[in-house]
């Protein structure tokens, strides 16, 4: 729980050669340092927040202070002495100020670690201090205060001998083949087209956004499929392929689009805006001849080796849609009693890291780039929600995983990236180096933690079989906010004309 924008104040005059060691810390080497002898008052402020008042006496800041004048004294300049002659008392007047501060800077952070060993909360982010804001006072007592987000205190419902059910699917010989045939559109040329566009063709656009008049954003040329659904970061609108069925290029079309009720701008909550499609062009996908060459592009033999790679691809699909539908049902039995509410600050702090956990998942799991935005998409349109959600299932997951000492090791870590790794055709190293220079690690950590949880419930739970059955979800997604500053948290996608090397998905080469 140290504070991140706290430091001890180092003594800056250049007459004096101080040791830039910690004041407070141990004199002689092992020996153990002397605990403050605090005064520490805990409110409860709301179920994740406390608001902490910490004293600490004067007897513990005379000690500070003569610990820090001791040290002091041996290496201190002053004109007329030898270095270290000077008398205690001279260099108490010389150097009070720097020591003041730096003595501050000591007691803040041992008093901050001591409350942190010994409280009875769990600290779920940085405490909010004003640190210049406090003074070591010249006599008596020195009284601080700050406000802190923790984990909510509850009891842990009884997870064992839940009745769930897993979905399950055999995929037939003609779901692989039709499978396989939209994996070849993503390897396809996007050609013009002459004619109006139809069902499945892509329409190249320029987008306006408008609200009362006033132009919101703008996405220029952008290579757009007519499915029946287009997904924005905060917005989705029904009825874009039979806005766009028919049109020519040079034609512009116009509808109405609703923002998401919990757009980041409250004044934009639930309201239409305008939208202005100008049709630069219209262009139909020729597909590629799935012959020899192609498939040795890609390391396979024949089709039938290609159909192979498509069954485990959709196998591993399936078997995510298959643990999220489990971790739905168990989280849902076990937030029944969680009607704690969380703070809006460390709902919105949150929400982007919710969104790269459930990113890494899908990669994890094989699922398209274009499959991926659209979840992202629709995570981003309801965060607050999604993110209330997510919070309170880690919350008692990770309860769960410190009764039965579940961490996940470094092989778990490795073998995690591996899967994404290969389900984006990267190397490990390069993912690794990318989830390590973004902060994700702590994201993945938790996505591990709580899958390894979820299967520990599912070994002590009843479960029954049930048939799965795929919804009919046509849609497309622009990786775009229509008046929002929400990040993307997948990198942009390009469709067609892919360059030499490029893999396929099951690719085995």
């Amino acid at each position: 729980m140290a504070p991140s924008d706290a430091s001890p104040s180092e003594v800056q005059d250049p007459e004096l050669q101080a040791d830039e060691s910690a004041t407070g810390d141990e004199s002689t080497a092992g020996d153990e340092k002397q605990p403050l002898s605090l005064n520490v008052k805990v409110d409860e402020s709301g179920a994740c927040e406390r608001h902490v008042t910490v004293t600490i006496p004067r007897e513990d800041i005379n000690r500070y202070l003569d610990e820090a004048y001791k040290d002091l004294v041996p290496k201190a300049e002053i004109p007329g002495f030898r270095p270290g002659k000077a008398p205690r008392k001279l260099v108490e007047s010389r150097f009070r100020d720097q020591i003041r501060d730096q003595v501050k800077g000591s007691l803040l952070l041992d008093s901050m670690a001591q409350v942190a060993d010994s409280s009875d909360f769990s600290a779920i982010s940085e405490p909010e201090i004003d640190f210049k804001a406090i003074e070591l006072p010249a006599e008596g007592d020195m009284t601080f205060e700050f406000d802190i987000e923790v984990r909510p205190e509850f009891d842990l419902p009884n997870w064992k001998g839940i009745k769930l059910t897993r979905l399950v699917h055999d995929y037939s010989d003609a779901e692989v083949t039709e499978r396989a045939k939209q994996l070849l559109r993503r390897y396809g040329q996007l050609a013009p087209y002459e004619g109006a566009a139809e069902a499945g063709d892509f329409v190249v656009v320029n987008v306006t956004f408008s609200h009362e008049g006033k132009t919101l954003s703008r996405i220029e040329e952008e290579s757009v499929e007519v499915q029946p659904t287009l997904s924005f970061r905060d917005a989705e609108f029904r009825g874009f392929d039979q806005l766009m069925i028919g049109a020519n290029e040079g034609e512009t079309k116009t509808a109405k689009i609703t923002l998401s009720e919990e757009h980041e701008d409250e004044s934009l909550r639930g309201q239409e805006v305008d939208a202005e499609f100008e049709v630069l062009e219209v262009k139909r996908i020729e597909l590629p001849e799935l012959n020899k060459s192609f498939l040795e592009r890609f390391g396979f033999d024949n089709e039938e080796d290609l159909k192979s790679a498509v069954r485990e691809e959709l196998e591993r699909q399936m078997a995510y849609r298959r643990d999220q539908d489990l971790r739905q049902q168990i989280t849902g039995k076990l937030l029944v009693g969680a009607d704690w509410d969380l703070p809006q600050d460390l709902l919105k702090r949150q929400s982007r890291r919710e969104l790269e956990r459930a990113v890494m998942e899908l990669q994890s799991a094989g699922f398209a780039v274009d499959d991926i935005k659209r979840y992202s998409n629709q995570l981003q349109r309801n965060s607050m929600a999604s993110t209330r959600r997510a919070l309170k299932e880690h919350f008692i997951l990770e309860r769960i995983a410190e009764e039965h000492s579940i961490e996940p090791t470094p092989e778990d870590y490795d073998a995690e990236i591996d899967r994404i790794a290969e389900a984006s055709d990267e190397s490990a190293r390069r993912v690794r180096a990318r989830i390590e220079k973004r902060g994700q690690m702590d994201a993945l950590r938790n996505q591990l933690v709580e899958r390894q949880v979820l299967e520990l419930i599912q070994e002590h739970a009843e479960i029954t079989d049930k048939p799965y059955e795929a919804d009919d979800d046509r849609s497309v997604a622009i990786d775009h906010a229509i008046a929002s500053r929400s990040e993307s948290a997948i990198p942009e996608a390009k469709y067609g004309n892919e360059p030499e090397g490029q893999k396929l998905p099951t690719d085995r080469s």
